[in-house]
């Protein structure tokens, strides 16, 4: 049965209709989920190197993902308070790198990953450098901490 805008209802263990707020999403391998600081860098680039030949991705592809990584990582040390999480998954064809921080969010002027900072200025190349190297970057900030996401797709590696 169908609401009139289009979502799927369906009957509850109760018998009460209940409407499903998101589609399930599609099943999910990780491949690493872990906290991290300061001291893990080195690691986690190695580990990250290391898991993506599993799955098909490596020469080029391979460097300036873990490149894109480690640079997204090395901000979050650097400018989010020093520790967050980093899940390494495959998704729908993709491998997917998410890295969270309860830092306070990426200043405004510095979100723009398309725009390649001048030669002058110290810094700010990591998530230009992201966005250069995965098929996709997806970045959610504000005052309680930052995800970003670094998608490759697996099917442009054949």
């Amino acid at each position: 049965m169908e609401d009139r805008i289009g979502q799927t209802v369906r009957s509850a263990p109760n018998g009460e209709p209940r409407v499903d707020a998101a589609p399930p999403r599609q099943l999910s391998l990780v491949l690493m989920d872990r906290t991290f600081s300061d001291g893990d860098i080195a690691l986690l680039r190695h580990e990250v190197a290391r898991l993506l030949p599993t799955v098909g991705v490596t020469g080029d592809r391979l460097s300036g993902y873990v490149l894109a990584v480690n640079e997204v990582i090395t901000n979050v040390v650097l400018h989010a308070g020093g520790h967050g999480r980093i899940v390494l998954r495959l998704e729908s064809g993709s491998v997917w790198c998410v890295v969270t921080d309860s830092g306070p969010g990426i200043p405004e002027e510095c979100m723009d990953g398309d725009l390649l900072p001048g030669t002058d200025e110290i810094g700010g190349r990591g998530l230009w450098l992201a966005h250069q190297l995965c098929d996709e970057v997806t970045t959610a900030t504000g005052p309680i901490g930052t995800s970003i996401g670094l998608r490759m797709d697996l099917g442009a590696l054949s």
